[in-house]
């Protein structure tokens, strides 16, 4: 193992999956006081959900590049 560790998808999908929740769960709460929320809770929730959108981005990024793999692959052996 690196020093740097290692990262499966399995576990990037879980901790997609546990940030998801963390946000939807702030933005309940948000909710529910919208009448006493503060703006630095605002710009919170939005830094929240703007890290969903990239971690959800990257995911997405490595299953697009996945496929291209496998489609490249099978292409490679349709022709030999």
């Amino acid at each position: 193992m690196s020093e740097w560790g290692s990262l499966n998808f399995r576990s990037l999908v879980t901790k997609y999956i546990q940030l998801q929740s963390k946000v939807v769960s702030e933005v309940k709460k948000l909710s529910d006081a919208m009448s006493t929320a503060r703006p630095g809770k605002f710009l919170l929730v939005q830094f929240y959900m703007s890290q969903v959108t990239q971690v959800g981005e990257s995911i997405s990024n490595i299953i697009a590049q996945v496929n291209s793999m496998i489609n490249k692959t099978v292409q490679n052996q349709r022709t030999t």
